[in-house]
């Protein structure tokens, strides 16, 4: 087993594919990258990308076993490997689409499908811990590519009390650090996270955390009133008005964005129960109200954690977007409201790297950290007691 690994590593140049299906649930992205190096010493290059799409209702079963108290133990046990068939067919379609046979992927770098996250100390039979769940099981996909197969990333942070979450800062810190300005990455998919990267910091100085919703609400009123999957170029949010009585109604509501980090958060915290208590409260606005207002709500909460808890530390310069968020023009345009002119808002395209694919890429590169050895937690970002490695290996 050692000899097969280490034969991986000692490859100067590894073809490996990343996954990423995450809140959302828009599909799978699915990338193949040539990764030279770890570490520090990393180099990324993208060859190939697609979103392979969830079989119709597919989604609608993964969401009803994500909903708090809603989860059915035999259609997760179910979905544990019937997501894992459906990542081996965008496996198998992605090599496809880059002419690569599957025998010549060295790893897999797979994060799951988190039906739920509850990363804050419970205290049960005694025991104090906290918890995730990533279905999808990595070995399932290893078994049937016949690739060597990473995954299941966040359990190991959460062991060590942790959040599990955001990973992406230690990927956003090998690969898009700069000396010269203060950035900061913002990806939008179903929850937003951020990281923070000081022009004068090392890696133990990277800042991150989920600020909050990122199209996970937006997304439920596109759909519930339009009947649309997601609000396409922000079409609708530009249609409507922010409703002021509304967006206050969401922020007082809202226990999370104020919270201290570390934090993370999914959703178990943003969905029915929170949107019903809106919606009950709220009657008598217009359904592009609705979705304009929700669409500020979610630039609201990036600005209000910027300002409350990286502000006074690192006065950001640049602020690179990146996940399905970045297609929402009204949404840009809510978050250039709140920011201003002193920062510029760009697409993370800009630094070379599709935004797409950008979180896919991160659970390939977290895979090769894997495999040499190398913490990819951040125990500022986590709140985890130290530096571990992170991921299952799965033999093929």
């Amino acid at each position: 087993m050692l000899s097969f690994i280490n034969s991986i590593i000692s490859k100067k140049r590894k073809q490996v594919i990343g996954l990423m299906s995450g809140t959302s649930l828009d599909g799978i992205d699915a990338v193949l990258v040539e990764i030279t190096g770890c570490g520090t010493n990393t180099s990324v290059t993208q060859k190939s990308f697609i979103t392979f799409p969830f079989p119709i209702g597919m989604k609608e079963m993964i969401l009803r076993n994500a909903e708090t108290n809603g989860g059915n133990v035999t259609e997760i046990c179910k979905l544990n490997f019937l997501i894992s068939l459906v990542y081996v067919d965008a496996i198998k379609a992605l090599c496809n689409k880059a002419k690569t046979k599957l025998n010549q992927i060295d790893f897999i770098g797979s994060h799951g499908q988190t039906v739920h996250h509850l990363p804050h100390q419970d205290n049960l039979f005694g025991y104090q811990f906290g918890s995730t769940l990533q279905i999808g099981d990595p070995a399932v996909v290893a078994k049937l590519t016949g690739v060597l197969t990473i995954g299941d990333f966040r359990t190991g942070d959460v062991a060590l009390g942790g959040q599990g979450a955001p990973l992406v800062p230690y990927f956003d810190y090998l690969l898009f650090s700069s000396i010269e300005k203060n950035r900061a990455l913002l990806n939008i998919g179903g929850i937003a996270n951020i990281t923070v990267l000081n022009k004068n910091g090392s890696g133990k100085d990277v800042f991150a955390f989920d600020t909050g919703p990122g199209n996970m609400l937006i997304d439920y009123f596109t759909h519930k009133l339009f009947n649309k999957p997601y609000d396409e170029n922000g079409a609708i949010g530009f249609s409507g008005k922010v409703n002021e009585k509304l967006l206050h109604g969401f922020i007082d509501l809202d226990n999370y964005i104020d919270k201290q980090p570390p934090k993370s958060t999914g959703r178990e915290y943003y969905g029915a129960k929170f949107i019903s208590s809106l919606r009950k409260k709220h009657r008598g606005i217009t359904n592009e109200d609705w979705v304009a207002t929700a669409t500020s709500f979610t630039a609201y909460g990036v600005y209000r954690n910027y300002n409350i808890f990286i502000k006074n530390e690192t006065i950001i310069d640049e602020l690179f977007i990146s996940g399905g968020g970045v297609y929402n023009k009204f949404l840009i345009s809510e978050l250039k409201r709140y920011f201003g002119k002193k920062v510029k808002i760009k697409n993370v395209k800009s630094l070379g790297i599709s935004s797409d694919a950008k979180e896919a890429i991160c659970f390939a590169v977290l895979a090769n950290e894997t495999l040499n050895g190398n913490a990819s937690n951040i125990p500022r970002v986590t709140g985890a007691s130290r530096k571990t490695i992170l991921g299952k290996i799965c033999l093929p």
